[in-house]
């Protein structure tokens, strides 16, 4: 099974950080941001893995090579342009027909993939997503679910009309034919494809328990610096 990490974003938010150092190989730990994400694939044997990636693309490429450091095989995609979240995903698994992962590249998460994974298998589902309890909604995307189903995603609700207190937490078991729907060209997965679909009934849910950090500002990106633990057998 393959899998995709987004990481093409220029990182704005993370200046002066990323004056000249793209945004995935910011430190937290020790490692850039996406090697925890890797490690995390390989522990659940996923190791065939392609990077989307933009800003700096030549220092993500030095640092990760084709991934045989890791045991791991990477490939790239690169964005001369700006593609947004669905074509970067579209782009990317050009050539992939079987069940495959995306993450976002800016979250840190020991995600079980095993259980996300069978959570797909079992129910059925077209796209599965991660989903993680946040305590202020008012902040985040929040889903509202039906029997294990996602029917919607509320923007960033008041607390008194929030469905649920679970966010999108990046973390996508999707089937190939679904980006069907994407237009081409610039476009988002979680507004062209995820609310779209949300009606049908396609799309399921994993709730995770276990760590999520976004790192997509300075202020998150300390935060995780100081509270992410490092994924067991890492370093195994």
């Amino acid at each position: 099974m393959k899998a995709i990490i987004l990481a093409g974003g220029l990182g704005t938010r993370l200046r002066p950080l990323t004056e000249n150092t793209p945004k995935p190989l910011l430190p937290i730990k020790g490692k850039p941001i996406i090697e925890h994400a890797l490690l995390n694939f390989k522990k659940h044997g996923i190791t065939d893995v392609i990077l989307s990636i933009g800003y700096r693309a030549d220092l993500i490429k030095e640092y990760f090579g084709d991934g045989n450091k890791w045991g791991m095989q990477i490939s790239y995609c690169v964005e001369n342009e700006p593609l947004g979240t669905g074509g970067a995903i579209r782009e990317a698994s050009r050539g992939i027909n079987e069940t495959f992962l995306v993450i976002n590249g800016d979250n840190l998460a020991d995600f079980d993939w095993t259980e996300i994974i069978n959570t797909h298998t079992t129910t059925g589902a077209k796209i599965t997503l991660a989903l993680f309890p946040v305590e202020d909604v008012t902040q985040y995307g929040i889903a509202e679910l039906e029997d294990g189903r996602v029917k919607r995603f509320v923007e960033k609700p008041t607390k008194e009309s929030a469905p649920s207190n679970l966010n999108n937490a990046g973390g996508y078991v999707m089937e190939p034919e679904i980006l069907e729907i994407l237009p081409e060209g610039f476009c988002m997965i979680e507004r062209d494809c995820f609310e779209k679909l949300s009606p049908t009934g396609v799309i399921f849910s994993h709730c995770h328990s276990g760590q999520w950090f976004p790192t997509d500002t300075l202020e998150k990106y300390y935060h995780a610096e100081k509270n992410f633990d490092i994924l067991e057998k890492e370093d195994e």
